[in-house]
């Protein structure tokens, strides 16, 4: 591909010893990226028809195709097609759900270059119509993944743009964030937060 000239308190504490490099982990499964984890658990809420909730398919723009036989045919140069939104959206108890999922390995920060002007104009347009919108934050090194509510973020982000930090601390997210506890079906039950926040 080529781009073209992005409550207080936790419900879940995080730990407050570090054992040095990756957390031990309970599961077998924890190597996966956070993108599988929550494909993962959008299946199971599909499955159990508990919500409706899909990542969402950036729209690209097809250049050339090459047709080494009549059945098969391979692109090989494509160029996405305008700037995305967030990564997933769906349908939650009658409520539009709208959010974008990030990893970082900074063990003291969340970069707020990790998201872009249009993400964050389209979360506050989420919002505004009565949405739920939210970042889903993974800390690999600890395997941490945390619930922000896009309220949250907008504070952080105005901040920034009148010349404030460029960066959430580790320690702001814990406080404001909500940690999501790995689990086995749903992995990572976002929407367990949701209903203590929400409804």
């Amino acid at each position: 591909m080529n781009y073209p000239n992005g409550k207080k308190g936790s419900l879940t504490q995080p730990s407050q010893s570090r054992p040095s490099g990756a957390a031990n982990h309970a599961f077998s499964n924890r190597g996966m990226t956070l993108e599988e984890d929550i494909n993962e658990t959008n299946r199971f809420y599909l499955d159990t028809d508990k919500a409706i909730i899909h990542k969402k398919p950036t729209p690209v723009q097809i250049v050339k195709v090459n047709y080494p036989k009549r059945s098969a045919a391979v692109i090989t140069e494509a160029y996405f097609k305008q700037a995305s939104t967030t990564d997933y959206n769906g349908v939650y108890r009658s409520k539009h759900i709208d959010f974008e999922a990030k990893e970082t390995k900074n063990k003291t920060l969340f970069p707020l270059a990790n998201i872009h002007d249009h993400q964050v104009a389209h979360m506050r347009s989420v919002v505004e119509h009565g949405g739920i919108c939210f970042l889903l934050i993974r800390f690999t090194l600890y395997q941490e993944t945390y619930f922000l509510p896009a309220e949250k973020l907008f504070h952080y982000w105005d901040d920034k743009l009148k010349g404030g930090r460029k960066s959430i601390s580790y320690d702001l997210i814990c406080q404001e964030g909500y940690q999501i506890p790995f689990q086995y079906q749903a992995r990572i039950d976002y929407l367990a937060i949701i209903d203590k926040l929400y409804f």
